[in-house]
């Protein structure tokens, strides 16, 4: 089943906040096998400027991951889990995440088209800091491979 054209345009609002700590950093940085002393260590993450240990560029995967589970979960989207690969990520900072942060993301479908028998889904986040102010954008492009491909 193709996915729903007339999703281009929704946005889902945050949900819920999420509380950075020190310890999901830690196990993010040890996930991608990152040693970076500003990941883990208080003292070298403020003697470099940042108010606590910061996270990894990529850490918002965590986060973001959720916002897009809750839509491509839609069943009214038509996506077929199944058929499913992620084809692209990106994420734009205007700032490093930092521990003690509280973040929130706005969900936006910025496109939805078909292409070679696939579907292609291109969702943006809005990451937010618990004053409002920007964090990152992310992007992500998802593809529903198609029956016959």
């Amino acid at each position: 089943m193709p996915l729903d054209p007339s999703f281009t345009g929704r946005v889902y609002p945050p949900d819920n906040a999420y509380a950075v700590s020190r310890a999901k950093i830690a196990e993010f940085a040890d996930a991608i096998g990152d040693k970076n002393p500003l990941y883990r260590d208080p003292e070298a993450a403020r003697a470099a400027g940042y108010p606590d240990v910061i996270a990894p560029p990529t850490f918002l995967t965590v986060v973001n991951l959720r916002a897009i589970n809750v839509i491509v979960g839609d069943p009214e989207l038509g996506l077929d889990y199944s058929r499913m690969v992620h084809g692209d990520q990106s994420f734009a900072h205007t700032r490093p995440v930092h521990a003690g942060d509280v973040i929130e993301l706005t969900t936006h479908i910025d496109e939805i088209m078909a292409r070679a028998g696939n579907d292609f889904i291109t969702l943006r986040a809005e990451i937010t800091d618990a004053d409002g102010k920007p964090v990152c954008t992310t992007r992500a492009q998802l593809v529903v491979r198609g029956e016959g491909v």
